[in-house]
């Protein structure tokens, strides 16, 4: 006789297959993961001052874009720190955001209506941007609230030198008040970059560039890698004749902020100024290939491959630039409307000379009603007109040796 087999029991083994699936799950999914009371969290948050930190040393090293951007992780760590964004702000009219710039101030303002320093960044955004009635206002809170800042004078002498550059403000005699206030900021803050700055920039709009230039040496020692004090030292050496030098702090510039169209398109008239127009032709292309759809710079490449007559290729930038139409990648290029500015006036009666040389007088005398009908007082704007006109008139359309084109200097 054998015994008895037990019977299985199916709804243990059941039980006991879903009790080893849940310790495997928690195995391998859920333990993992977990964290003992006595272990740091392994994404723990940042203190805002590391990120601030960071961002004032990648401001050191000329890397503005990347120190905006640390600057706004810093703010979202801690949205009401107001000094957080006046430090972007800051950066921000560094780097020729002004409309960022502007609303970072005043979001500073929000968070501390009396601060100063937000008043006054707030101030100098508005003066680049040309509302200096508003950051007038803005600086004189500013100097209400802290008299003895040397950064609020800085500012100050920014916007009165751009008041007397550009013949407008309400104030009669602004540069007298934009002198002194350069002076009270390297007074009150020497070791300043603002101050430096500002009052290298007065001495530079009141003809004194060779002390410009000491004062701009001083602000490159204090933060060497800002493009935009190389590019201006660039525009003060350029302004002297001591063309090699320019040309320095242009390429400083460009390594700096290489988006930044302006160093080539500045290089590209040095080097004209001194009669080497293949080479100014090579930056103005240069600029254009950093601004496709910018029209001043299709105008400038135009004027530089008209000086070494190549009619064709200036004959297609000039038209883009004066009449818009499609960059090489297809983007629109809007018209640039005639102005006093004297390189688009230059833009236009330099096309209209190179119309008459083309034997396309029609269009020629259409632009040359244009010039004469908007600049009636430019001597130049006229005179080149005139000019363009008598070539057709007696049938000489060669390349003349000295057009009236080249007798005006405008500047950078």
């Amino acid at each position: 006789m054998r015994p008895r087999r037990s019977r299985v029991n199916w709804f243990l083994v059941v039980v006991v297959v879903i009790l080893i699936a849940i310790v495997t799950y928690v195995d391998r999914f859920i333990l993992p993961t977990a964290q003992t009371p006595f272990m740091a969290t392994l994404t723990s948050t940042r203190d805002p001052e590391s990120y601030v930190t960071d961002a004032e040393n990648l401001f050191a090293e000329g890397k503005l874009l990347q120190a905006i951007d640390t600057y706004m992780e810093a703010i979202r760590i801690k949205p009401d720190d107001p000094s957080i964004y006046i430090a972007l702000a800051r950066v921000q009219v560094f780097a020729g955001k002004y409309d960022e710039a502007l609303v970072n101030a005043e979001n500073s303002l929000l968070l501390n209506p009396n601060n100063s320093m937000a008043q006054a960044v707030r101030a100098w955004a508005l003066t680049l941007m040309g509302d200096y009635v508003t950051a007038d206002n803005s600086l004189k809170e500013a100097l209400r609230l802290d008299p003895t800042n040397g950064f609020i004078q800085a500012y100050k002498a920014f916007l009165y030198g751009k008041m007397h550059e550009n013949n407008a403000g309400p104030y009669v005699d602004p540069i007298t008040v934009a002198i002194e206030a350069s002076q009270a900021a390297v007074t009150l803050a020497p070791n300043s970059l603002e101050a430096h700055w500002a009052r290298a920039y007065i001495l530079q709009i009141t003809d004194n560039g060779e002390q410009a230039i000491q004062e701009y040496l001083l602000a490159i020692q204090i933060n060497p890698n800002i493009s935009e004090i190389h590019l201006e030292l660039g525009v003060t050496y350029k302004g002297l004749g001591v063309i090699d030098s320019a040309l320095q702090q242009y390429m400083l510039a460009n390594t700096y902020n290489p988006s930044d169209t302006r160093p080539s398109l500045y290089s590209s008239r040095a080097l004209a100024s001194i009669g080497e127009f293949a080479k100014a032709a090579q930056f103005a292309e240069s600029a254009v290939a950093n601004g496709p759809t910018d029209p001043y710079l299709r105008g400038n490449w135009g004027y530089m491959l008209f000086k070494i007559n190549d009619w064709v290729g200036a004959d297609k930038q000039f038209s883009l630039a004066i009449h818009g139409g499609l960059s090489e990648d297809g983007q629109t290029i809007v018209p640039l409307p005639i102005s006093g500015d004297a390189w688009v006036s230059r833009y236009y009666y330099t096309y209209a000379i190179l119309l008459a040389l083309m034997e396309r007088c029609g269009d020629m005398l259409s632009l040359t009603q244009q010039i004469m009908a908007a600049l009636p007082s430019d001597e130049f704007a006229v005179g080149n007109s005139q000019y363009a006109i008598s070539i057709c008139g007696d049938g000489t359309q060669t390349a003349p040796t000295a057009t009236p084109a080249s007798q005006q200097s405008p500047t950078p």
